[in-house]
């Protein structure tokens, strides 16, 4: 992109009034305007008159466009290096529109003798994303809203804290403050001892705020990964713990993995029935009043896969006979 010399294609002085640019634009546009034109070049000459019309007309674009004429021609006589430093390869420095408003409405409110989009990328890239950025600045001073979502985890993950990796849906403003959609990727940290239902704040990750104000929070509600293993009710845990019968019946010492990755020793007393609870104080969830987690009694039978498999249920059914497990039912043994 190069630097374009709006004086030049108007064919006035940089000292020219306002009353001498618009006589000469005037005589320009009848000179190329399309419909009368017989120039084989017309049209193209039309569109630099109209975009050098549009910029020295305009007091306010004028006194940009000339500081920033004098900056490109300060950083070429001196041999600046750097893309912004001659005509040729032009980029407006940085900041190049401090003190500008480009805000106001075109030619006094009226419409200009053609649309921006007829304009060229020079002219894009100075007045366009002033403009927008002017635009954005002037909206009103808001915080952007909290956003809400649902984040999915194992009760272990629960328990004990974890990170989680979250796929969102998110509002975002592009270049022109237009809101649009874009996928986000959130590496979540899960605080040990969060409850489902419970909220996780995320600072900042919300909407984005207006005016320079800054986005709002999005907002994690907690739900658990169904598993038949256990269950959850306020901050207790229950958590099934099979036993062999003869652990059951005679009573045994056994190795429990708990939720939370700990492994503790538990007791089962002898004559345990399926669907016993043995506590475990204080191993549920945390807080002021901690939970408990229950183990929930039921029979693994060994399978009589051997001979003395086979032979150890043999000599159990004889020693057992007069048992009627269906007694209760009113069946006969």
């Amino acid at each position: 992109m190069d630097f374009k010399d709006y004086y030049s294609a108007l064919g006035v002085d940089r000292k020219a009034t306002a009353d001498e640019v618009r006589k000469a634009y005037r005589k320009l546009a009848r000179k190329y305007h399309p419909d009368v034109s017989q120039e084989a070049d017309a049209e193209a000459r039309m569109k630099d008159v109209n975009e050098a019309y549009e910029v020295l007309h305009d007091a306010e674009k004028r006194a940009a466009y000339d500081a920033l004429a004098d900056r490109v021609a300060s950083g070429a006589a001196h041999g600046s290096a750097g893309r912004s430093a001659g005509t040729q390869g032009f980029t407006p420095p940085p900041g190049w529109d401090e003190g500008f408003d480009f805000s106001r409405a075109r030619h006094g409110g009226t419409a200009g003798p053609a649309d921006d989009a007829d304009f060229s990328d020079f002219f894009s890239s100075l007045f366009g994303a002033a403009q927008r950025r002017q635009a954005q600045q002037r909206q009103p001073r808001m915080r952007g809203d909290d956003q809400h979502a649902a984040i999915e985890v194992d009760l272990p993950t629960s328990l004990r804290g974890g990170e989680h990796t979250l796929q969102l849906q998110a509002m975002e403003l592009d270049d022109d403050g237009q809101p649009h959609l874009v996928q986000r990727t959130l590496q979540v940290k899960i605080p040990p001892g969060v409850r489902p239902g419970q909220l996780i704040r995320l600072a900042g990750q919300g909407l984005p705020g207006h005016g320079g104000e800054p986005a709002g929070d999005l907002f994690l509600e907690l739900r658990l990964t169904p598993d038949a293993r256990w269950r959850v009710e306020g901050h207790d845990v229950t958590m099934k713990l099979p036993v062999t019968p003869s652990e059951a019946a005679l009573g045994a010492q056994v190795r429990v993995p708990l939720p939370n990755g700990d492994e503790v020793e538990v007791t089962v007393p002898p004559g345990s029935r399926p669907g016993r609870r043995l506590r475990l104080k204080d191993r549920g969830f945390p807080g002021a009043t901690p939970g408990h987690l229950y183990l929930e009694l039921e029979l693994a039978l060994p399978p009589a896969d051997s001979e003395a498999a086979r032979a150890a249920y043999e000599a159990l059914a004889r020693a057992s006979a007069a048992f009627n497990p269906r007694s209760a039912l009113g069946a006969s043994a």
